[in-house]
């Protein structure tokens, strides 16, 4: 049965993991593992006494010395270059959220860059009208944060941005670069645009609020609500509305597994008052739930298609996105397969609309997931072949693909807290020349908000054992010869998708894994 949260997708109604059927909870393997995790990560935090420490950071080298925490080669990188520009934007393309960024050909009226702002990027003879036009102009905008609300950590009242990013591709290659930030969506002189020709400190601390946006969007909606409560509506339909013998049961049941534990896990342990997001986040539960509200009302059925997705925001030529090259890559992969298995078993459109309980599955997901709310374009029946191998690809990429490239990054992110701070403790600046080395640490999540999440998203970003990778079929619910040989290209197609990452991957300075086949989950499970 269904719960209902006002405005969120609707969700399994178990207040406990102790609650949940055998036939969907971790195995005995999978819980020993995770709670060992939980238990050496605590200890390791609790050693060094920083759960207890409510207080600032003293300093950046303390920090590093402090958070020397399971690094990953990953993290050591960021915490050599978060810093720089380059890297900066680089995060937008192949960083835990990278699906916000779109190309931009005219400036938004709220943005009033001008070209004497950007001339020393763009560099003498270019200017910003003709590279607009050009279409080498892109903007991040985390306008979806205006006005949340701010949450309480340690006591104290913490504070978010809404800020819009300029970002700039050279037309004869080179790394993106960021042109301009504004930390607001009202332009005046209480919200200056920042640039990187400011005062060192000032542009550094306009991109960390740039990045505590990302941390908020990024948890609240881009995984939370896109890669487990949606994923969570997909499972609980295929399980009441799919007998066992019907073949999109057979397609769709690898990718449920443990969806609903994890989820109910997180309810009951990760945003649950006095729980993680309402002790150490900037936003908190209520910032959080505010944000799904906003969200579910312009969610739409493209976003999670990956290649119309790429198409509406314009980003399908720009350099070094791995996130879409990848993406793309495993979408088709994905699709190939389905498409062989609808033909198998569905051999007209016909025998599509007539079948009633793909119909009433479509109708389940449709009113459960989307709130009924026709504006989402999202299906309420499926009317040809062609219709349901595109929402059943979309179902097994957000289930297995587009969890795995939104979760996986987070630990390597945040690790190094600067990059990817949670909460900020004062206010966004409203003028230049202000900030110095001790504002700038003075703005940074507490001691022990820090470790609280660092602690969480090293668990969430690591399958704790039992894993089954995408294309993985084990149980056989497929017995015949056709389907059992279009698994079998498939697992070969991926194959050859991860031979191709590891080989570009080798001439990066950064590798780009969050996509690599074999460490993809089939379903959303942690």
């Amino acid at each position: 049965l269904y719960t209902y949260s006002p405005g969120w997708p609707h969700c399994l109604n178990e207040k406990s993991v102790k609650d949940l059927d055998l036939n969907i909870k971790y195995s005995v393997m999978k819980n020993s593992c995770f709670y060992l995790k939980v238990s050496s990560a605590f200890s390791e935090m609790k050693l060094k006494g920083l759960l207890d420490r409510k207080g600032p950071w003293e300093s950046l080298d303390e920090m590093q010395t402090m958070l020397n925490f399971r690094k990953t080669p990953a993290a050591e990188y960021v915490v050599e270059h978060w810093q720089e520009d380059a890297f900066f934007a680089s995060q937008f393309l192949n960083g835990h959220n990278p699906v916000l960024i779109r190309r931009c050909r005219h400036l938004p009226e709220n943005f009033p860059v001008t070209e004497d702002m950007v001339a020393p990027v763009l560099g003498p003879g270019t200017s910003l009208k003709a590279e607009l036009e050009r279409g080498s102009v892109f903007l991040v905008d985390h306008g979806i944060l205006s006005g949340i609300h701010g949450n309480v950590v340690n006591g104290q009242p913490q504070f978010s941005a809404a800020p819009m990013t300029l970002l700039y591709q050279r037309p004869r290659g080179g790394p993106l670069l960021p042109l301009a930030i504004q930390l607001s969506q009202t332009p005046g002189p209480d919200s200056p645009i920042f640039l990187p020709s400011d005062n060192k400190w000032d542009w550094l601390l306009a991109k960390t609020w740039v990045r505590n946006a990302e941390f908020s969007v990024n948890e609240a909606l881009t995984h939370l609500l896109q890669a487990h409560l949606l994923p969570e509506v997909f499972t609980m339909a295929t399980l009441r509305q799919l007998p066992q013998c019907h073949p999109l049961f057979k397609l769709l049941v690898p990718h449920t597994r443990y969806t609903l534990h994890i989820n109910t896990l997180a309810r009951e342990q990760l945003i649950a008052p006095g729980k993680v997001v309402d002790r150490s986040t900037g936003i908190g539960i209520e910032g959080f739930s505010e944000l799904i509200q906003r969200n579910m009302e312009q969610l739409n059925y493209s976003v999670l298609c990956l290649p119309e997705d790429i198409r509406a925001r314009g980003v399908e030529d720009i350099p070094n996105y791995y996130y879409r090259d990848d993406g793309l890559q495993i979408w088709a992969a994905v699709e190939s397969f389905v498409s062989e298995i609808i033909n198998i078993y569905y051999p007209s459109d016909v025998s599509v609309r007539d079948d009633g309980e793909l119909q009433a599955w479509v109708q389940e997901i449709f009113l459960e997931g989307f709130l009924g709310r026709k504006s989402s374009g999202m299906p309420s029946a499926l009317e040809t072949r062609e219709a349901l191998v595109q929402y059943i690809t979309m179902v097994i990429f957000s289930c297995s693909a587009r969890h795995y490239a939104v979760s996986a990054g987070q630990f390597d992110s945040c690790v190094w807290m600067p990059n990817l701070p949670p909460s900020m403790q004062l206010p966004p600046p409203t003028s230049k020349g202000q900030t110095k080395p001790e504002g700038f640490l003075a703005t940074l999540p507490p001691v022990n908000a820090t470790c609280d999440i660092i602690i969480t998203l090293w668990l969430l970003s690591k399958e704790p054992g039992d894993q089954r990778p995408l294309g993985t079929y084990p149980d056989e619910h497929f017995t015949e010869e056709a389907p059992q040989q279009s698994i079998a290209a498939f697992q070969s197609r991926l194959a050859q998708i991860s031979k191709e990452i590891q080989e570009r991957n080798q001439g990066l300075p950064l590798p780009y894994t969050y996509l690599d086949p074999p460490l993809i989950e089939n379903s959303v499970s942690i």
